[in-house]
């Protein structure tokens, strides 16, 4: 078997799942920490930002403060928070602040 041929994602389904109303601040919150988390092991990897995303180089256009990425990769980061807290949620964790 070639697990990367073969390989089916299964993630927990969150489709019945309603994040609580107020929760955008701290999707927010979660989607710069991600971006900071990635950027920093970037640059720990030795790469560093370039207009133009070059792996020989290691030069990537997203290695910028959260605040200056394009709304695509914003909307990308987010999306992972939201789900993330959703999983959170549907394993019967509760989020309180």
């Amino acid at each position: 078997m070639d697990s990367a041929t073969d390989y089916l994602p299964q993630p927990i389904d969150t489709s019945a799942v309603a994040l609580p109303a107020g929760i955008e601040e701290l999707t927010e919150k979660l989607a710069e920490n991600a971006q900071d988390l990635w950027a920093m092991t970037r640059l720990r990897q030795g790469w560093n930002y370039g207009p133009r995303r070059d792996d020989e180089a290691r030069k990537h256009p997203c290695l910028v403060p959260y605040r200056e990425l394009p709304d695509a990769e914003k909307e990308y980061d987010r999306q992972t928070a939201m789900e993330t807290l959703k999983v959170i949620l549907a394993l019967g964790y509760r989020i309180s602040k």
